[in-house]
């Protein structure tokens, strides 16, 4: 999973429910996911009856775009995946070298994903605030990544403060705001900071906006993992294939990352290979303005500052002013260390 030290952003594919209960989809949403170069694949396990009631109402995005006249249970239930299915996935997975994630909605699919001997859990902002639940799944050790719409920064800070209760300190706390798409001006990224600062936890984003500005903005920020919704077409039925990205738009994500990263660099302050390069025909020397003979003796008038930076720096026009030549020096010719009576 996510590396201890960050040295690229790691990028999640959520296919969530887009596969609509086929196991088919799912599997070529995988293989477009490691075509696009994602580190991840996301899914989420569960079952419909386990997670809401038979009446409970829809979200108000998902009576958008999704039949008015469905209970939350009914669309929910079209969109499950068999338990053996999850094998498939993940031994796909396996053999793509893409690593496989699942978002478990309660102990029965924790425990079914630790037969499966997954490698972390990613936990949905709305189990958030449910602290036995988080507690059950830190039991397990394993690395938990954890979105935080919905929530407030001391809803976080318990979140973070139970799950190393057990011990487990493997923590990322993802920036993320729960409506599907969600408003660039409420992704809220400084939050992002503020979390990583006062709960002295790892942080990334998680994705809902239209548009990848906020993704980019996120990886400028230091975020280590950015997580957006991923279909194979934005025009399939279902709850979030509107608010995803299909394959090439995924792939534009994925590479406007990458260059975000080349383009943040070290941190170190120094010249690159070009600009050393460069800095011969770019920076200046110490030339004669005029023709000037052997034994005469330089005044700063004498002196221009020209390119290319072929002799003396212009940092030591004090120290040659008031010496003497020791040879002929024509009008642009640059001063070097062995022409001056030191």
């Amino acid at each position: 999973m996510v590396e201890n030290i960050r040295n690229r952003t790691y990028i999640i594919a959520e296919v969530g429910v887009n596969h609509n209960g086929s196991v088919d989809i799912a599997l070529e949403l995988i293989e477009k996911a490691k075509e696009i170069g994602v580190d991840c694949v996301k899914f989420q396990t569960f079952k419909a009856s386990q997670i809401v009631t038979q009446t409970s109402p829809k979200a108000n995005y998902q009576m958008k775009v999704t039949d008015k006249n469905e209970s939350q249970f009914d669309m929910l239930k079209k969109l499950e995946l068999e338990r053996a299915d999850y094998v498939q996935l993940l031994k796909r997975c396996k053999e793509l070298e893409i690593d496989f994630l699942s978002t478990p909605y309660n102990k029965e699919d924790v425990d079914f994903l630790e037969s499966l001997d997954v490698v972390g859990y990613k936990i949905a902002s709305g189990q958030l605030t449910e602290l036995p639940f988080l507690n059950y799944v830190a039991s397990k050790q394993k690395q938990m990544i954890i979105s935080t719409g919905m929530a407030n920064i001391a809803d976080v800070f318990s979140a973070v403060e139970e799950i190393r209760s057990t011990g487990n300190h493997n923590i990322i706390v993802l920036q993320c705001t729960t409506n599907y798409p969600s408003k660039i001006e409420d992704a809220n990224l400084m939050a992002m900071l503020s979390m990583k600062e006062a709960c002295k936890v790892r942080v990334g984003y998680s994705d809902h906006v239209e548009n990848n500005y906020a993704c980019f903005a996120a990886t400028a920020l230091g975020a280590e993992i950015v997580e957006k919704h991923f279909t194979l077409d934005r025009n399939m039925e279902g709850p979030d294939h509107s608010s995803s990205l299909n394959p090439s738009e995924f792939k534009e994500l994925v590479l406007g990352i990458r260059n975000i990263e080349m383009a943040l660099g070290s941190g170190l302050k120094v010249p690159s290979k070009i600009e050393s390069e460069n800095a011969y025909g770019m920076k200046r020397s110490l030339v004669a303005l005029k023709d000037l003979k052997a034994g005469e003796v330089l005044r700063e008038e004498f002196i221009g500052f020209k390119r290319p930076f072929s002799g003396l720096s212009p940092n030591m026009l004090n120290q040659v002013i008031g010496k003497k030549l020791t040879k002929d020096v024509v009008a642009d010719e640059a001063l070097q260390y062995g022409s001056i009576a030191w």
